[in-house]
């Protein structure tokens, strides 16, 4: 896997770790390929560590939400342009191509999918994981690597600022969506050709 996109097909055929048992995991690269699953956090560093033998540095973009369900996505540049390699439950927050001018702007494009029931973005941060993690183990440790989640916790993110009439009109009609069809989740945002190829769970229409 050389590219950012071979790395999102990858990742997109592997389950997504619901974590059973209330079991939780931050498993390095070499987790995530022995388990053979992974939850947004370690689809991002099991991203760095491959792209990283590539050339890209490992960059990471971390969201801060309301509902504290807060997202993590490997993000790189290319022709002066931003993109991203991501895993989620939620169609709207898989890779973006390297199609924005800024990770401000990347960042944004999250926005209107991260509308749930409860989210909404209020922040994020671009953090290179090789800079700020030392000599510390997080590309192949076998146990878990909790130092990776607790520094995005603690690192300052940039606010963003959304208005409540907007975010109560996306907010109803998701919940629109999800009482008709309560299988599925809404695919009805806009610039979806920025998007990289989803999951097979979610190609459908909708």
């Amino acid at each position: 896997m050389r590219t950012p996109l071979a790395v999102q097909k990858y990742l997109n055929q592997l389950p997504y770790n619901q974590e059973p048992g209330g079991r939780a995991t931050l498993r390095s690269f070499r987790g995530v390929v022995r388990n053979g699953c992974a939850h947004c956090l370690e689809a991002a560093l099991f991203a760095a560590v491959v792209l990283e033998t590539h050339g890209y540095p490992p960059l990471v973009l971390s969201f801060e939400s309301i509902d504290e369900l807060d997202h993590v996505m490997f993000v790189y540049e290319r022709g002066g342009r931003w993109g991203s390699v991501a895993r989620s439950r939620d169609p709207g927050l898989h890779g973006r191509k390297a199609a924005y001018a800024t990770p401000r702007a990347l960042a944004l494009s999250y926005f209107d999918p991260y509308i749930d029931f409860t989210g909404r973005i209020t922040g994020y941060a671009l953090v290179n994981l090789a800079a700020l993690m030392g000599d510390y183990d997080w590309r192949l440790a076998e146990t878990n690597v909790w130092k990776v989640e607790r520094m995005l916790l603690d690192h300052p993110h940039s606010r963003i600022r959304s208005s409540d009439r907007r975010v109560e009109a996306l907010r109803a009609r998701y919940r629109a969506f999800r009482a008709r069809f309560p299988s599925r989740k809404p695919l009805f945002y806009r610039q979806r050709d920025r998007w990289t190829p989803l999951p097979e769970e979610f190609r459908y229409e909708g």
